[in-house]
Formats: C-alpha cells, sequence, structure tokens
C-alpha cells in the first residue's frame, strides 16, 4: 500500500513544471508584482485554470505554495495560528499564512470571499507597503522577506451583497481577470491533459459552451475546462461520452430533475 507523504513548507516545492497555457500577459504582470512585492488578486470563474496559474507560477519562481481553500468557518486564529496544549505543556503553533511568511512562500487564499470578513481584514498589513503580520495572541511582529507573496482569488459570479469582496481589501491587489479559453485553446488544453484526441476534445469543448449559453437559465455555471478534463480522462479510459459527460459534468452542475436532463439531451446532441 502506498503511504501518505507529510512535507515539509520548504519541501513542497514543484521539481515538474505543471502544464500550463497563457492566453495574455498574466505570467509577465505576475512576475512584475512579485518583484515590486505587489499582492495579486486573481478573478474568474470556477474551474478556469486560476490554481493551475498559482502552480505554474510556484513553480517558475521557485518558491513553495500554500494553498488555504477559504469557507464560512475560516478564522483568523486559523490562518495565523493559535496556542495549543500538547502533553501538558502550551504551544505555540503557526498557522499557513505565519508559515508562509516566515518561510518565503506563496500563499494562495483560494475564494476567499467564502471567508468571514474579519478574517479577511487580517491580512490588510501584509498586502499593503507594511508587508507585515501582527500575531496579537503570540505577541509577535513577522515582517516578511522579499520572496513572500500574497495572491487570493475569487468568483465574481458567485458575488452578493453578503459575499463581495471589500473595497479596502481589494484595492491592494493587482488583479488578474481570467476566463474560458478559446475554444480551440481549449479542446489543446483537455487533449494534452488527458490524451484524449481533438475531434473528440473539441466536441466536449462544443458541449461546455453549450451549457455556459445556460448560465442564469437554470444553471448557476456552465461547464468548467476541469469538468471536461474529468470526463474526457474518463472517456481515454474507456468510459462512453454520454456516460462520462453526465457524471462528470451535468450531475456536477445541478441537481434538478429537468435541467439534468436538458444538459443530457445537450451531450447527446455533441456525441
Amino acid at each position: 500500500m502506498t503511504q501518505a507523504r507529510a512535507l515539509k513548507i520548504e519541501e513542497n516545492i514543484l521539481r515538474e513544471e505543471p502544464y500550463y497555457e497563457p492566453v495574455g500577459d498574466e505570467i509577465a504582470l505576475f512576475e512584475s508584482a512579485y518583484r515590486n512585492q505587489i499582492p495579486l488578486l486573481l478573478k474568474g470563474p470556477t474551474g478556469c485554470g486560476k490554481t493551475r496559474f498559482m502552480e505554474y507560477m510556484a513553480w517558475r519562481l521557485q518558491r513553495p505554495l500554500i494553498t488555504v481553500s477559504c469557507h464560512d468557518d475560516l478564522t483568523a486564529s486559523d490562518l495565523v495560528g493559535r496556542f495549543l496544549v500538547t502533553a501538558g505543556e502550551t504551544l505555540w503553533v503557526d498557522g499557513p499564512l505565519a508559515r508562509a511568511v516566515r518561510n518565503g512562500a506563496i500563499c494562495y487564499l483560494d475564494e476567499v470571499v467564502e471567508a468571514r470578513k474579519d478574517t479577511t481584514v487580517v491580512i490588510h498589513p501584509l498586502a499593503d507597503d507594511r508587508r507585515m503580520l501582527p500575531m496579537e495572541k503570540s505577541g509577535e511582529l513577522l515582517e516578511s522577506g522579499p520572496e513572500f507573496c500574497l495572491a487570493i482569488s475569487y468568483n465574481p459570479g458567485y458575488q452578493s451583497i453578503l459575499k463581495d469582496l471589500k473595497q479596502s481589501t481589494r484595492q491592494r491587489f493587482v488583479a488578474l481577470e481570467f476566463d474560458y479559453p478559446s475554444a480551440e485553446l481549449e479542446a489543446m488544453i483537455v487533449s494534452k491533459e488527458t490524451g484524449i484526441d481533438l475531434d473528440q476534445a473539441h466536441q466536449l469543448v462544443r458541449f461546455a459552451q453549450m451549457t455556459r449559453n445556460l448560465k442564469g437559465s437554470g444553471l448557476e455555471e456552465g461547464a468548467s475546462t476541469r469538468l471536461l478534463v474529468h470526463a474526457a480522462k474518463l472517456m481515454v479510459d474507456g468510459i462512453a461520452p454520454a456516460t462520462a459527460c453526465r457524471a462528470c459534468i451535468a450531475q456536477a452542475l445541478t441537481d434538478d430533475p429537468e435541467m439534468l436532463a436538458a444538459v443530457s439531451e445537450l451531450s447527446a446532441a455533441v456525441f
């Protein structure tokens, strides 16, 4: 049985180049912001390549990448750290943000609008000229080195009054906008990621575009590139296209029986 490996932060450096296809000047913008010690905000729909881009940039810069998936219950202590009692001793344990600052890593807060407002405020001193992390409970003030980088992401399509990024937060960042790639490029990405032939990759992309046209008309989001990769992997593994599309795409997009039937009809029209 293969055992899971526990890696220290300094060991979590990507040695192999992740596959990423640039769609604009996002790499040059990221590197310029990094050199100027300005944090980055990645905007775009789910599954369009933001996380892969971060992995690619961590590889280019050869810095450890610490990713935090933000959620409603994420507290400032979850990010910064807390005291824990172990074997009768009280020990301070850094959270992922403090570990990233200490180790000059890239800290990526994914879907940051999902975190509580009082949690996101903790990144403000790190995201402006101070580049410091106050750790009130331990009494420390961490000053980040030039290698540390803070990046956050969110999906504007999920924004609401309750889940909006405060102006005081967003105006600290250089913003990079992401979207689904062109049909030709997206088919090439799906083919390279999975080994599926280009014709079938184009069919998957055509199906995805149909679902994206249903956004706001029964679907919250259309099929992402990530879902196409999932479906293509199963197809390469011998699963029939209609079955792969239903399991990997339709079921992931909705639980509504009528919409499920409608999305399945779309895939049947393509394959």
